[in-house]
């Protein structure tokens, strides 16, 4: 069955003529207003500490050549390939997770060890788990779909899955992804059909968890005290101090922004103003405009990404159904949680915006979710053209 469907696929896109691909127009818009936002965000700090205003261009030109092969070679991987190693994958995940918190192996950046040095850049395990446990949990789905709705084991296995993923990044602490992971996971079971006081209850367990952990850390108490009362004195120059920067970035920018190129507060009043902080810069040179029309763009491929799912699942290709959902979930939690960061509707978090902020975990991993969720479209039609050609 497998050998007739992928042979299926490889005639429908050899024989199919070039159309318009919306999602593919959607990315391609994405990835290069972030190079060229992510270039004018950085090109100060690259000139005073590498003596080379192009420096973070190259190196995320690197990380983009690296993300073009992974579509590429993602493109021609038949997604019955990633439900079969699924397990792998969430194994190898998990693996990952417990290196970086070797002393040693991981990398401690502001106190945080999230990372593993690979030698061109810094692995980020945090990003591997998020898409593999989306591939995992959607291959659980495919296979206990009934058990999940009708039974409370068949319902709490994938969340003590996802519940032990978000212990090991609580060790790191990378709560960003944590809170993603874990309202992706919700969500996906959601959609699975499972009953609503049943998650009501886990949700409440969840959030009781988040209270007590947020209470036995002190750096969390003070983090959410800044960000209710940012422009306090003693927050202004402590802990709201990247909040109070990139409102100012807001405000000079207005309708129309001060221009491309000529913000202010990426020298050096915005830290990490080419990472996590690239859309200040945008609000600051482009205005509402600029940002508006990137929120727009995400929505489009968080839009794009259900219907996807949604054609899918009514041809009853489950998995696939369930992978399309939930990289459209990964993406609109990131995009959210990040815009709430910048704007300060969300207590200050590093979070990277996908295809816009500077690093090559980040890119390569956005690049290889959206080669999948291309994947899970090309199948889809192919669906179709096995229908019609039986009948």
């Amino acid at each position: 069955m497998n050998y007739f469907r992928s042979e299926a696929i490889r005639q429908t896109l050899e024989s199919s003529e070039v159309k318009f691909n919306g999602l593919v127009f959607v990315i391609c818009l994405l990835f290069t207003f972030g190079l060229l936002m992510m270039t004018s965000a950085s090109i100060e700090i690259a000139s005073s500490q590498y003596q080379d205003p192009f420096y973070f261009l190259k190196r995320q030109g690197i990380f983009s050549i690296i993300g073009l092969v992974v579509v590429i070679c993602t493109l021609h991987v038949p997604l019955v390939f990633w439900k079969s190693v699924s397990g792998f994958l969430l194994l190898g995940s998990f693996l990952l997770l417990i290196l970086v918190l070797v002393p040693g192996v991981g990398k401690v950046v502001n106190g945080s060890a999230r990372w593993i040095d690979v030698g061109i850049f810094n692995l980020q395990p945090s990003e591997l788990a998020k898409i593999s446990i989306v591939i995992y949990l959607s291959s659980y789905l495919d296979r206990h779909l009934i058990e999940v709705r009708e039974t409370w084991p068949g319902f709490l296995k994938p969340l003590m899955i996802v519940g032990a993923a978000s212990v090991l990044l609580q060790l790191e602490p990378d709560h960003g992804a944590l809170v993603i992971l874990t309202l992706t996971a919700f969500c996906m079971i959601f959609l699975a059909g499972a009953k609503l006081h049943r998650l009501f209850l886990i949700f409440l367990l969840f959030l009781g968890a988040v209270i007590y952990v947020a209470m036995t850390k002190p750096y969390v108490i003070v983090r959410f005290s800044s960000y209710l009362n940012p422009w306090a004195a003693e927050n202004v120059f402590g802990g709201s101090y990247q909040l109070t920067q990139a409102l100012i970035a807001f405000g000079r920018g207005e309708w129309f922004g001060v221009g491309l190129g000529n913000s202010i507060q990426k020298l050096y009043f915005l830290p990490e103003a080419h990472n996590d902080f690239v859309l200040a810069i945008i609000g600051e040179e482009l205005g509402l405009v600029g940002v508006g029309t990137i929120i727009v763009l995400f929505c489009l491929l968080v839009k794009t990404a259900f219907i996807i799912g949604r054609n899918a699942e009514r041809k009853e290709a489950i998995f696939e159904a369930f992978v399309a959902y939930g990289i459209g979930l990964l993406f609109a939690g990131q995009v959210m949680v990040n815009i709430g960061v910048n704007t300060g509707l969300l207590p200050t978090k590093g979070l990277t915006l996908p295809f816009l902020s500077y690093g090559g975990a980040s890119l390569i991993v956005s690049f290889f979710m959206a080669a999948l969720l291309l994947r899970v479209q090309y199948e889809t039609e192919c669906f179709e053209f096995e229908s019609t050609s039986t009948s």
